[in-house]
């Protein structure tokens, strides 16, 4: 599930214990479960990986970045299920890799756990990287577009909004969960067209964009009910605590107080809606937006 906020709260988790640290050893747990996707072949990576500096620890969209001393990068996408952590891992039959860094200091370790085996490491070059995960492949992250970029991607698809801020090459780092906390705050209906968003609608979802994932970053991202997301240090994030409308189908609106929030599938995944704070109307209509929820106790 990790999105762009749970994906930078492990990076900002292990920053200040990895860089500027040398891999020590890179070791390919032994797990009977579905693999992960490894490139090149993990013989060969480790190869290139051991006794390198980790000069920076940075983000791409829903990818951790580790930057290596003489260029090269190391891409790691946790996708569905998948963990980068300093501690202990929740389960050890699901622990993928393990850094050992250089030094003795608080953390040691750094290991790539992932309980669906839908992750991803890959390894690249400098000139790689750019052809692989550069503009072409994928867009500006979602907390960098400026307006006017916002405005030209939107314009150029028909799709509905909430298929569209799906789409990684329009915008890097939205996913399911946080499109549809977005649009609930816009006060924007998931099937209105991306092309026909007024100027109104879409000044009120870039601000929404940022409002909703820098919140969930301070809150460490969301972890659901089956538990999966951990921050780095194997805690609960608590984002899904001030959720209004994502997995709460069947409920009262949290907004409005008056309307049940729906569910409904778009591109096989399943989108959340109140009716009433996100009517399917004319082009152009306003709707005050919504206040932020404050966190359970």
């Amino acid at each position: 599930m990790p999105e762009l906020p749970e994906v930078e709260t492990m990076v900002r988790g292990i920053r200040p214990f990895v860089e500027g640290r040398r891999i020590v050893s890179i070791e390919q747990a032994p797990c009977h479960c579905k693999p992960i996707t490894i490139a090149p072949d993990f013989p060969v990576l480790a190869h290139r990986v051991q006794g390198k500096t980790i000069t920076g620890v940075g983000r791409l969209g829903k990818r951790c970045i580790l930057e290596l001393a003489g260029g090269d990068r190391l891409v790691i996408e946790p996708r569905m299920a998948g963990l980068i952590l300093l501690s202990d891992p929740p389960t050890r039959e699901h622990l993928r890799i393990e850094w050992k860094l250089s030094g003795r200091r608080e953390f040691n370790s750094l290991w790539f756990w992932d309980r669906r085996g839908l992750g991803t490491m890959r390894l690249y070059t400098a000139a790689e990287f750019e052809q692989r995960l550069g503009g072409k492949f994928l867009g500006p992250d979602a907390l960098a577009m400026t307006a006017e970029e916002w405005q030209a991607r939107c314009k150029a698809t028909d799709r509905p909004i909430k298929v569209a801020l799906l789409d990684q090459k329009l915008v890097a780092g939205i996913g399911n969960l946080y499109a549809s906390e977005i649009l609930h705050r816009a006060g924007i209906h998931p099937s209105h067209p991306a092309s026909r968003l007024s100027r109104e609608q879409l000044s009120r979802m870039i601000a929404e964009v940022q409002a909703v994932l820098e919140e969930a970053i301070r809150y460490e991202g969301s972890t659901l009910g089956d538990g999966t997301y951990r921050n780095a240090l194997n805690q609960s994030g608590s984002y899904q605590n001030v959720h209004r409308v994502y997995g709460r189908a069947g409920e009262v609106c949290r907004t409005c107080s008056t309307q049940t929030i729906q569910r409904i599938v778009q591109a096989q995944r399943s989108t959340f809606f109140c009716p009433g704070c996100q009517p399917l109307s004319r082009r152009g209509s306003s709707r005050k937006r919504a206040t932020p929820a404050q966190p359970h106790k």
